[in-house]
């Protein structure tokens, strides 16, 4: 691949990160021991959420942490 074709590519690669067209619908959520949520990161796939989540999870804290889908509004889907 020439360096031009190159280009081309990392910048098709870009416009597509920054047109919104990437969807992250799985959301890792965090609970704290009072009670407080947090998001700690969106993810493309459930299987990639859920990693996250397990790994977490497994430092023995005492949060709590969960995988959730949000609709196409940008809320948690029910």
């Amino acid at each position: 691949m020439g360096r031009g074709a190159a280009q081309a590519a990392v910048g098709k690669w870009r416009g597509a990160m920054n047109d919104g067209t990437v969807t992250l619908p799985w959301l890792v959520v965090r609970q704290d021991d009072n009670g407080n949520r947090y998001r700690v990161g969106r993810y493309a796939t459930r299987a990639e959420a859920e990693r996250i989540a397990d790994s977490l999870d497994g430092r023995g804290h005492k949060q709590l942490y969960w995988v959730e889908r949000i609709s196409r509004a940008g809320t948690p889907a029910d």
